[in-house]
Parts: structure tokens; C-alpha cells; sequence
């Protein structure tokens, strides 16, 4: 592998592919020339002021520095044949020859290619004379025209033309007017395709490829795919409208074809090969071929940790000619974007650049196009200055965290694009309102108390129709108020109107409420607004101003009305009752408990009855909580699971089950002479339920009629393309299976009763076995718990088998480790969990990885953190953050011999006692937080070896004991101690008798 390397190019994708590579610990140092300020002195990279034009000096520098290859960037380079001359030299290469670069340089060379070997493209001519042009003009039937220069040139050199008098004119512009800057001997006339465009990436080695994830560029330089084309102002990976078997037909076909045609033609292809392809309704065509990394789709889909692999060595593969052997893998729960920043205009002079260290503090990546470094300043060098890149869990997110770097980002003339991704967003059903208010303020206030307007178009709609709602909350709220608990009540209110405008198959678009009250508590109104506010985000909607009114209510009172709109495109509106047939299934999405209807026979209920709401729950609900706090859990928001699914046009019917309960919902909906059957058995149910049957001895009847019994919402869906329905909805929500649409006259919901009844002996009061004890702690949604690890000897194996069993109150959402080639790693990676290996050599404080460890913990929603023999010592600041959240283990029974050799002390003891002991990790280590201690015997013949084993297996049984424990809210810190429960010491007094799952 090479010491070092060298990087020929300034641009973005330069930098992102040193500050790639510089990760790769074969790698000393990185070299780029010339580089840009971003490349300036960034720990292993460093630019170089070698002569490039000049291979023969390039060849000899690269000798002398024991360069191991360079990767040629620039296609300018790339033509002007470095590759041939280095390779020549004896000079490694990563990069196509001349004749091979001209697939991406030469417009007229790569039509002809594409031509001659049958790849579906673009109808085209060339012409040297604009008069000849215009002639096949003026003939073609093309809708509409692609005018561009033949020859190599910036991939901006492109006309949109929507008729055929702007093409006639584009090719005179071309050839005679100079409008590019030099003269250009030939023009390309070119079909303008529409559909969907997107980038395919390989890596090649002569022989064989190896294909990427492919990424989306939006090439146009305004919002709304407005100004001209660029090389790309925005772009994002993955793709969510390129499904997975079409990229295998890509792959299978199309690309593996391009390969076999390039060996046929004998180019020497060692590189990237970038294809530009556009989906459109008679199949995928090739639009465009680069000979390298476009800027945009270097920085996302390279770049950003979605290549979970060493680039060094896939390059070097690539040049060995044995890209075969080396098997990529990508992150595919993880998004990544980069959004351009460029100078607005033609930048006569350099201009300042701001805020760079403070968007690199959000946890974001810089890279550095046309910059230049001068008296330690940054300064722009050029029109296309930067990117700032972000990657997360979901697109949204992304965006969103990209575009607050940007915001703190300021040079004199700055321009970006503020609705990148809004397709793809508009494509998955998720509402892009969130950070375009922000940016490009989609829905417009110029001051309070004057109208609001919104650009439907903007937000990617074509023909929608506007669907509204308006709604109250009801008696819920006066419980609210007799529980003086108001921060559930806007989450509510959102949820009543939001659900209602999902069931018309359409998306939450905005969202206002009135707020009439008596004598205003400030801190009341607060903490309603506030929650009002976070369910908008939840159902991914705008909030406008509110109304306040007061006066009109008691002191203390206060009521609460809420106004939704949303938008669907025509055709789309639901419900489609024509569409229903008997046969078709109805899924089934779990509620929280109530929601909001049933509450005027709830209060009767509890009016006549022994609880009141300040007293303990029912048995079977949840303890922790009041009787109030349990009826007042607020309603579920399903923007999440049911917009994706409208997209997909399986959805016939959506049901909100609200004010008619869950029997009455149905009425109108069905066709005629159609009912459904349900099967209650088929889903679980909210022990409040039973226990309201029981307290207010209410029929079957009732109890449909009137509360939702733990169904929010139904779909009815074709029996077809139920089972994958199904599989979508529960990536958001528990879902059921829980009937289907019948030929009969009433609705039928079966063996409700029995449920009910059967939930009444759940949950008993006191178990004592110690297994019964651990499933009785099982949490519907499981605590997500990372795992960090430095070395091989962990505990790690008996945390992923403990987590996989029913009983488990915890699931290991990520596995850290500190260095590369941890074999534990692989264990993780089979049981499915994601890794990630943090390196703390690459980073220059303490401070600096624990705050990358801490950003991914973030990103994983992880709640527990487990220190499976982990070395590194973690910050205060982290240590202070997580408190009460970290499990970690000392190989000793004595918080006085802690560490890693007390195996050592053990076998010299005359006490004879060793084991394992785990502990909250505190900032201070003085202080004891032991959870559980696990002992090991000493016998006189261990030694040093046998005895260390013996406390890694005490170590492997404790371990997933104490997270359990932790995990099931059995066991807490509190005042830097730990609390638990009565049954615990009975549990860890047992614990040595029963089989636990977790051994």
C-alpha cells in the first residue's frame, strides 16, 4: 500500500477525495495539487506546488516522494493525456487513458460510441453549420432540443431549448457567436428527454466494475429548476425513486454492456465512470458519461462514511486489476447531501469567507471548491466556491442540518439553491415545509395580522386539490385542565385534524389554531403552544400564528379549536370506494390508548367510580404514570407511515377511527351491500380499555361504538399487496393484519369481548420467578442501546445474543469500536447491527472524538451506552451528558482493584475473590455506582491466562443481568447511586439458580 499519494485538481471533489483518503491507515499523507484552502495543512493532507502541466517533472516528483499513485481529477488533465505519460514513467494511476477520457470530454466521440454499440440515448445529429441545423430543426419531431457544443467543455455549456426557434438559435449563438468564450467547429442537436434523472457511478479496472449507490444532482442554478444548467447545485444519496430492482437492471444490462463495449473498442478504463441516465416512459437512456467524480457525487455517495470501506484499497484494487475481489458495502440507513455555495454573477475579486468553523462545530463537512488561503484567511477564488455536506438518518434530516450550515456560511455575493431535494422529499410523501420555511419561505407572513400565502407549485404540485379541516379536542381538554397537565393537549389537537386530512389521502400542508381562554397563565399557554408546535414538526406541516382570545372562559379555563389544510394531487383523493371488492384486507395501526374520543363516557365512568385521576393507574397499564396521565396520553400523528404509502397508489380506503369508535367508522366508507369482518385477536389492546369495560360494565357494543379499542387508523388494501403494506407501515407504527371487506350488511368486530376480559389477568401484581419478573418488564418499544468496544475478549457476543430474546427490554441499535479489524465487529455486522469505527488517532483532542462518538449516538436515537471493555478515556463534558446512561464493567469484586489487572491482584490475594462488577460511569470515579457484581472462583492452580478468561465469562453473565435491569427501569442512578425496586434483589438473589435467557 502507499505511503503516499497525490491528488491532481482544486476543485470539491479533490478535497473530498483527500479528505477520503486521509482516513485510510495505509496512508501517510495525501498530497493535492494545487489543491485550495481546504487542502491547506488538514493533518495528513497538505497541498503541493508540483509543476502538473509538466508530466515528465510530475513523473520524477512523484519517484522522488514515493508517491504509491495519483489520481488524476481534472478532465482537462485527463485529455491532455497524464494518465498515459505517468503510466509510461512508471507512475501508478488511478484514471483513464486520453482515448478512454474522451467518453466524458468529447460530446460527438461518446454519441458515437453510445450509437454504435446500441445503448439507448438521446435522438441526436451534429453539425458544423448552424444553416444545416436549423434545417433538421425545423424537421425534427422532438418536443424540444438540447443545443451543445461537440467538443470538450464544461458541462454548463448547455442549452434548454422549448422550441425550435431558441434551438435554430442556440446552434448560431454555438458556432458563430462566440457565446462560450472560444470557437466551436461543430454542434450537437439533441431530443430533450423527460423523466427522472439520476447519476450511476462504478469504479473500473479495465476488466470488471463495481457499481454505487446511485446519487441525484439538480443542475440548475435556481429554485423551481430555474436559470441555466450548471454541473450541479445540489445533489443527494440515495435515490428513493430509483427502486432496487430497477438499479439491478442497470447494473445487470446496461452498465455491464457499456464495460464489455469499452473492452471491445480497447480503452484502458482504470477509474471512476460516472453515467448521467434519465428514467424516462420508454426505459432508461444514457444522457451523458464522465471519466471521473462529478463534484456533487463525489462528496455524497463517496464520501460521508456511506462507503463502509478503505478507499486506499479499493483504488489500489482498481490499478492491481482485481476490483473482483474486493465485495463494497454501503450504509443504507444513512442520507448524505451536499449543497453547493457559489458567487452570484462573475466574481471580479476575492471575498472573505465567514463561518466556516462554526458550521464544521454543527458537525457538518466542508469541502472547498474555488478557495484560496491568504494571511490565514479564506477567501472565494471563483464562482463555485464550496459545498456543505451533511448526512443522517432520513433525506429531511439531512437537509435540514445541511441548511443550517449554510446558514452560518457568509461571503459577499453568496448564493445557493433553498429547495434541493424537495422531489425526492414530495416522492416519499414527506412534507418539505420543515426547512423551507427557513429558507425559502414557501408559505409567506409579511407581518402578524395579514394574510399568509403559499406557492403549491413551488412545493412540486401540479393539479392539487385543497382539503381542510377544522376540530376540537373536546372533553379531553377539561381533564387536562383537572389534571393541571397541558403539554399532551396540542399534540392532540394537531393529531384530530392532521389524521382527518391524511384520510383524504392527502399531505398536512399548514396548520393554525384559536385559543380562547379566561384569565391567561402565561406558563399554561406556553406549554400548549409548545406542543402544538412539535406535532406540527411530527406531522411534518407549517404552524401559522395562533389566535388568542381572552375573556371568553372561566379563570383557569381555556378551549381550543385547530385548522389543518393539506394538498392531493387529482386522482389521488381518498377514500375509493369503487375501488373496494370483497376480499380486499384491512391493516390495522395501533393507537396510544383513547386518543380523543370517548371522554364524555370516560368522565361519567370515573365520576361513579373508586379511582379519581390523581390516583395510581389500573393494574396492566403503565405504573409509572396517574390514572389522568394515562387517559391523557395524547394521539398518534400517522403522517409518517401513511404518506409514503398514498405515493404507492395501494391504498384504497384510510380510515381515522375517531369520534364514531371503531364499528361506526366504517358506515360510510364501504360500497354497497359490502361490510368487513375484524378478528380482535389479530391485535393487541391497551389494558385502559379493559379496565374502562370492567369499571363501567359497558357491553361489547359500547365499547366499539364509542372508543377506538387500540386501532388509530385502517387501510383497506388488495390481499395482493397487503403483506408488503403491512411491512411499510410497521417501519413507523405496530400494525395488524386485522380483517377484511366481506359481502354482507354489517359491520362485525369478533372476540372483542374475550380480549378484553383476557387483558384484565395480564399483568399480575407481583411475580417472583426470576424469568417471569424480566418478561413482566418488557417495554413495548425497547430501549436502544450502542455498544463500544476496543478490542477482541468483550462481552459483546453475550449483549447481541441477550438482545435478540423476547424478553429483553433492550435493542443494540450500533456497535463502536476505536480502531479498524476488531473481530468483533464482524459479529455485529452478522447479527445485522450497523458499526462504525471511530478512530481516535485521527482526531487532535479528547474533546474532538468524544464529540464524533457523541454526533453518532445522536444519529442512531441511541438511549444506553455499554462499555464493552472499552479503553478510551471519555471527556467530562460526554461523561456529564450521558450520566446515568453508560454501563461499564471493572474485572473486580473491589471498587478499590479496578482495572485491567486485577486478575494479577486476584491470583496473589489470600482473599481468593475475583469476578466482575458493573457500574453507572460517572464523571467522578471515586464515587460507587455498582448495578451488579458477578463473582468468579479463584482456584490455586489458575494462572494469570485462566483466571483473566474466567472474568471475561463473569463479565459476559453480568453484563446483559445489569442492562436489563437498566433497560427495564428496574434499576436507575440517582444522586450518583443507584435505586431499584423490591423484586430486583430478588431477582439478583435467584439470578444463579434460574437459566436466564441472556447466559
Amino acid at each position: 500500500m502507499a505511503d503516499r499519494v497525490l491528488v491532481i485538481g482544486s476543485r470539491g471533489r479533490e478535497h473530498a477525495l483527500a479528505w477520503k483518503l486521509a482516513q485510510s491507515p495505509h496512508v501517510k499523507q495525501v498530497l493535492v495539487a494545487p489543491g485550495n484552502a481546504g487542502t491547506v495543512n488538514d493533518g495528513k493532507i497538505s497541498n503541493s506546488a508540483v509543476l502538473i502541466s509538466n508530466h515528465t517533472i510530475l513523473a520524477q516528483f512523484c519517484k522522488d516522494h514515493n508517491i504509491g499513485f495519483v489520481i488524476a481529477g481534472p478532465e482537462v488533465m485527463l485529455t491532455a493525456g497524464i494518465v498515459d505519460d505517468l503510466i509510461a514513467a512508471g507512475v501508478s494511476c488511478f484514471g483513464p487513458t486520453a482515448r478512454a477520457a474522451q467518453l466524458g470530454t468529447n460530446r460527438h466521440f461518446s454519441k458515437v460510441f453510445l450509437e454504435q454499440h446500441d445503448i439507448p440515448t438521446a435522438r441526436w445529429k451534429a453539425f458544423s453549420s448552424s444553416r444545416e441545423a436549423c434545417t433538421f430543426i425545423n424537421s425534427a419531431d422532438f418536443p424540444a432540443f438540447v443545443i451543445k457544443p461537440s467538443g470538450f467543455g464544461h458541462r454548463q455549456e448547455v442549452i434548454l431549448a422549448s422550441n425550435t426557434e431558441e434551438a435554430c438559435k442556440a446552434t448560431q449563438e454555438i458556432l458563430q457567436g462566440n457565446i462560450f468564450g472560444d470557437y466551436r467547429e461543430m454542434v450537437i442537436v439533441e431530443e430533450l428527454l423527460k423523466g427522472e434523472e439520476f447519476s450511476c457511478l462504478c469504479f473500473v479496472d479495465g476488466n470488471t466494475f463495481t457499481s454505487m449507490p446511485p446519487v441525484q444532482v439538480q443542475k440548475q442554478l435556481l429554485d423551481g429548476e430555474q436559470g441555466p444548467s450548471t454541473v450541479g447545485m445540489g445533489a443527494y444519496g440515495p435515490v428513493p425513486q430509483v427502486s432496487e430492482a430497477l438499479l439491478e437492471k442497470i447494473k445487470s444490462t446496461l452498465l455491464q454492456h457499456i464495460i464489455d463495449c469499452m473492452k471491445q473498442e480497447d480503452m484502458s478504463y482504470v477509474g471512476v465512470l460516472q453515467i448521467e441516465l434519465i428514467l424516462t416512459k420508454d426505459g432508461v437512456k444514457v444522457l451523458s458519461m464522465d471519466c471521473n467524480f462529478g463534484d456533487l457525487q463525489c462528496q455524497v455517495r463517496q464520501i460521508l462514511r456511506l462507503l463502509c470501506h478503505d478507499l486506499c484499497e479499493v483504488i489500489q484494487a482498481a490499478i492491481d486489476g482485481r476490483l473482483c475481489d474486493v465485495t463494497l458495502s454501503w450504509s443504507d440507513n444513512l442520507t448524505a447531501v451536499a449543497i453547493a455555495m457559489a458567487w452570484e454573477g462573475c466574481p471580479a475579486q476575492s471575498a472573505e469567507i465567514t463561518g466556516l468553523l462554526q458550521a464544521k462545530e454543527l458537525g457538518l463537512e466542508i469541502f472547498h471548491g474555488a478557495t484560496i488561503k491568504k494571511n490565514d484567511k479564506v477567501l472565494t477564488n471563483g464562482s463555485r466556491v464550496l459545498a456543505v455536506t451533511a448526512i443522517q438518518q432520513g433525506l429531511m434530516s439531512a437537509l435540514e442540518e445541511a441548511y443550517k450550515g449554510l446558514e452560518v456560511i457568509y461571503f459577499q455575493n453568496a448564493t445557493y439553491r433553498k429547495d434541493v431535494g424537495t422531489l425526492a422529499l414530495k416522492f416519499l410523501g414527506q412534507s418539505v415545509y420543515v426547512f423551507l420555511q427557513s429558507t425559502s419561505r414557501q408559505c409567506h407572513e409579511e407581518q402578524q395580522g395579514t394574510p399568509a400565502f403559499y406557492d403549491l407549485r413551488a412545493s412540486g404540485y401540479i393539479d392539487p386539490i385543497i382539503i381542510s379541516q377544522i376540530k376540537g379536542i373536546g372533553t379531553k381538554q377539561k381533564i387536562a385542565q383537572l389534571c393541571n397537565k397541558h403539554d399532551t393537549i396540542g399534540q392532540d389537537l394537531v393529531a384530530m385534524c392532521v389524521n382527518e386530512i391524511l384520510a383524504q389521502g392527502a399531505e398536512p400542508l399548514f396548520f393554525l389554531h384559536h385559543f380562547a381562554f379566561g384569565k391567561l397563565d402565561v406558563g399554561v399557554a406556553q406549554v400548549i403552544t409548545d406542543g402544538i408546535a412539535e406535532a406540527c414538526d411530527q406531522a411534518g406541516c407549517l404552524l401559522l400564528e395562533a389566535n388568542e382570545m381572552s375573556g371568553t372562559w372561566a379563570s383557569g379555563e381555556y378551549h381550543l379549536v385547530g385548522f389543518a389544510v393539506g394538498a392531493v394531487e387529482r386522482g389521488r383523493h381518498l377514500p375509493q370506494q369503487e375501488k373496494v371488492t370483497s376480499g380486499d384486507v384491512l391493516i390495522g395501526i395501533s393507537s396510544s390508548g383513547l386518543h380523543s374520543q370517548g371522554f364524555s363516557l370516560v368522565r361519567k365512568i370515573i365520576s361513579t367510580s373508586l379511582p379519581h385521576y390523581l390516583s395510581s393507574v389500573p393494574v396492566g397499564c403503565n405504573s409509572s404514570c396517574t390514572l389522568g396521565e394515562q387517559l391523557l396520553t395524547p394521539s398518534k400523528i400517522y403522517s409518517k407511515p401513511l404518506l409514503p404509502l398514498f405515493r404507492s397508489g395501494n391504498v384504497k380506503v384510510c380510515l381515522h377511527i375517531a369520534e364514531r369508535g371503531l364499528m361506526g367508522s366504517f358506515s360510510n366508507i364501504l360500497p354497497e351491500k359490502n361490510s368487513v369482518v375484524l378478528d380482535a385477536h389479530c391485535w393487541k389492546m391497551p389494558s385502559i380499555f379493559s379496565w374502562l369495560q370492567e369499571e363501567g360494565n359497558l357491553s361489547e357494543e359500547e365499547m366499539m361504538k364509542t372508543f377506538n379499542c387500540g386501532i388509530g387508523a385502517v387501510l383497506v388494501v388488495q390481499k395482493e399487496v397487503a403483506g408488503q403494506v403491512l411491512k411499510d407501515v410497521q417501519k413507523y407504527e405496530d400494525a395488524w393484519l386485522i380483517g377484511k371487506v366481506i359481502h354482507h350488511i354489517s359491520v362485525e368486530i369478533r372476540n372483542l369481548f374475550e380480549v378484553l376480559l383476557q387483558n384484565k389477568h395480564l399483568y399480575p401484581k407481583s411475580i417472583s420467578a426470576v424469568d417471569g419478573q424480566l418478561q413482566s418488564m418488557h417495554r413495548k418499544s425497547k430501549v436502544k442501546v450502542a455498544v463500544l468496544i476496543s478490542g477482541t475478549g468483550t462481552s459483546l457476543t453475550a449483549l447481541l445474543s441477550y438482545a435478540k430474546e423476547p424478553g429483553s427490554s433492550a435493542q443494540i441499535v450500533l456497535v463502536i469500536a476505536d480502531r479498524s479489524g476488531v473481530d468483533e465487529l464482524k459479529n455485529a455486522t452478522l447479527a445485522g447491527i450497523p458499526t462504525r469505527v471511530i478512530d481516535h488517532k485521527l482526531y487532535g483532542s479528547r474533546a474532538e472524538y468524544d464529540g464524533t462518538i457523541d454526533r453518532v449516538l445522536e444519529e442512531f436515537s441511541v438511549e444506553l451506552i455499554c462499555l464493552a471493555r472499552f479503553t478510551r478515556v471519555l471527556s467530562s463534558n460526554f461523561l456529564r451528558k450521558w450520566k446515568g446512561k453508560i454501563l461499564g464493567a471493572y474485572p473486580t469484586l473491589s471498587h478499590l482493584t479496578q482495572g485491567g489487572n486485577a486478575h494479577k491482584l486476584a491470583c496473589s490475594s489470600t482473599d481468593k475473590t475475583a469476578g466482575c462488577t458493573v457500574h453507572f460511569v460517572l464523571e467522578n470515579t471515586s464515587l460507587e455506582a455498582m448495578i451488579l457484581q458477578e463473582p468468579a472462583s479463584v482456584k490455586a492452580e489458575d494462572t494469570e491466562e485462566t483466571l483473566a478468561e474466567k472474568i471475561r465469562e463473569a463479565e459476559s453473565r453480568a453484563f446483559p443481568i445489569a442492562l436489563q435491569l437498566v433497560a427495564s427501569g428496574m434499576v436507575q442512578l440517582a444522586m450518583n447511586s443507584k435505586i431499584w425496586n423490591q423484586e430486583s434483589q430478588k431477582l439478583i438473589r435467584q439470578k444463579e439458580k434460574q437459566d436466564c435467557f441472556y447466559s
